[in-house]
């Protein structure tokens, strides 16, 4: 497993590990179903990122979606998330292509190139938005794609709008707004002509 350094994962923003069992359930797939959303983005032999993954119901699905030859980064700040997430992945078969990162309130933890990378509802829950855009920049590799979405419920438009001018001042254009159900969404991409890929 390969694992950051860490500090304190209590952060009165994230969504405590517990509560992710009220929305992380079965029923979850008529609301967002990982192959319709991420069909187009996610493909065989990739390395794909997510970040906040959770208990792991979007990096189970990009585990299928990228094949034996690929892998999935699944990135969180409580170490529950992860231990839960990989419980579910060994049951799915999937645990295999699958790597676990602790990150820290102010570090990522990647530290590996990858070529796609979901944000999905959380980006709202990081102090330091522009830092952390910076960070997924700078493991994205030139071309890549970022689907980043945040809940209706908890972001206004006009924060959303002011998140996406922060990932946009990190250097990422914004090629698509794709419909995420009850969701804010943009389709990030970081320019093929961009240095460090």
């Amino acid at each position: 497993m390969n694992q950051s350094k860490t500090t304190s994962s209590r952060n009165e923003h994230v969504c405590p590990w517990w509560l992710a069992y009220t929305f992380d359930n079965p029923l979850r797939r008529l609301l967002h179903d990982p192959r319709e959303m991420l069909g187009g983005l996610v493909h065989d032999g990739m390395t794909a990122a997510d970040i906040g993954c959770g208990m792991g119901y979007f990096s189970i699905a990009m585990a299928k979606m990228v094949g034996g030859t690929g892998r999935v980064i699944s990135v969180d700040l409580q170490q529950e998330m992860l231990d839960i997430m990989y419980k579910r992945a060994k049951r799915a078969g999937m645990a295999d292509r699958i790597n676990r990162v602790r990150a820290s309130e102010d570090a990522i933890g990647l530290d590996q190139p990858v070529d796609f990378v979901l944000l999905f509802w959380m980006v709202h829950e990081v102090k330091d938005i522009s830092r952390f855009f910076g960070q997924v920049s700078s493991v994205l590799r030139a071309g890549g794609k970022v689907l980043y979405a945040e809940p209706k419920m908890h972001v206004p438009e006009k924060r959303f709008q002011e998140i996406l001018g922060m990932a946009r001042e990190a250097g990422f254009a914004i090629s698509d707004a794709p419909r995420v159900r009850i969701s804010r969404s943009a389709l990030l991409m970081k320019p093929a002509s961009a240095a460090g890929s």
